[in-house]
């Protein structure tokens, strides 16, 4: 026996034009849904460009309920495709409170629910602490038609424990929303190709340690001073790329991953079995120090 489930990814383009941005996510996701999709990820903050590579007050006008109009919009598209969607937003709570939040729509077009980001980079170019709160929902995982889904975003990615916690709460399969790219002033190559490296390595090994499927779906194209690496990818249990997206084309792929293979991957390799829950208490220190 196996569950089998085909994964939706749209790896695209954005512009400055939020309607169109909107539409062509859709569209992406009526394509993958024609190919068989069950579950779609877009990409982080797929509504408009990234904005965060500034600090500009104008950018909170970006910002709308969850749910709300886009997911809307979403839930007619789910229903009518059969799909479910996972959608990155950025999120108006109440004024002067926003946060980078990704809500999960079944494929009835329900509403199951929010996760809000944890882990807010501030770095040039990535000035996320300018616009959001963390999250305060802790880490989630919905029900789903079709699989029980962990939903990360980007910076959430780099952190083993995030992956850890919702894999033990019963995803079958991690997403992470991304928006991440090259270093436009960086004129060592190397420097470059050891970031990417490291973005897809440290996914790569959250799906080995947990034994699940793990989803990354970034974005591609130029946007003022930053370029997006592109390079989506679905990686199996034990790590292997099944899917790898370029690093320059929009594309919208679907991928069929068979889950009960993480009862395999987990009784060969039994992580889970051997962990010293006993012994883990200082990991929740800031630093070890005394």
């Amino acid at each position: 026996m196996s569950k089998k489930v085909n994964i939706g990814l749209v790896q695209m383009s954005c512009t400055a034009d939020l309607e169109a941005n909107l539409e062509k996510a859709i569209n992406g996701i009526r394509e993958a849904a024609a190919k068989g999709a069950h579950i779609v990820c877009l990409q982080e903050l797929f509504r408009s460009l990234y904005f965060c590579d500034v600090e500009d007050h104008h950018n909170f006008s970006l910002a709308e309920a969850i749910p709300g109009p886009t997911t809307d919009r979403l839930a007619k598209v789910a229903r009518e495709t059969n799909t479910v969607i996972i959608a990155s937003l950025f999120e108006k709570r109440t004024a002067g409170l926003y946060h980078n939040t990704t809500a999960v729509l079944d494929a009835d077009g329900t509403y199951l629910g929010k996760y809000r980001k944890m882990h807010i980079p501030d770095d040039p170019g990535y000035y996320e602490k300018f616009y959001f709160t963390p999250g305060d929902l802790g880490y989630k995982v919905f029900e789903t038609r079709y699989a029980k889904i962990g939903v990360l975003i980007c910076w959430d990615q780099w952190y083993p424990e995030p992956a850890r916690i919702t894999s033990l709460m019963g995803a079958e399969v991690l997403f992470y929303p991304t928006a991440i790219g090259w270093d436009t002033e960086e004129t060592d190559p190397k420097v470059d190709e050891e970031q990417y490296s490291a973005w897809q390595t440290i996914q790569r090994s959250h799906a080995i340690a947990n034994g699940v499927h793990v989803v990354s779906v970034n974005r591609v194209g130029t946007e003022g001073g930053q370029k997006f690496w592109g390079g989506s990818f679905v990686a199996n249990p034990h790590g292997s790329l099944l899917y790898l997206a370029p690093h320059d084309q929009e594309v919208v792929h679907v991928q069929e991953v068979d889950l009960d293979l993480t009862d395999r991957y987990r009784t060969t390799w039994p992580y889970f079995r051997d962990r010293r829950i006993d012994s883990y208490q200082p990991i929740t220190k800031r630093y070890i120090d005394e």
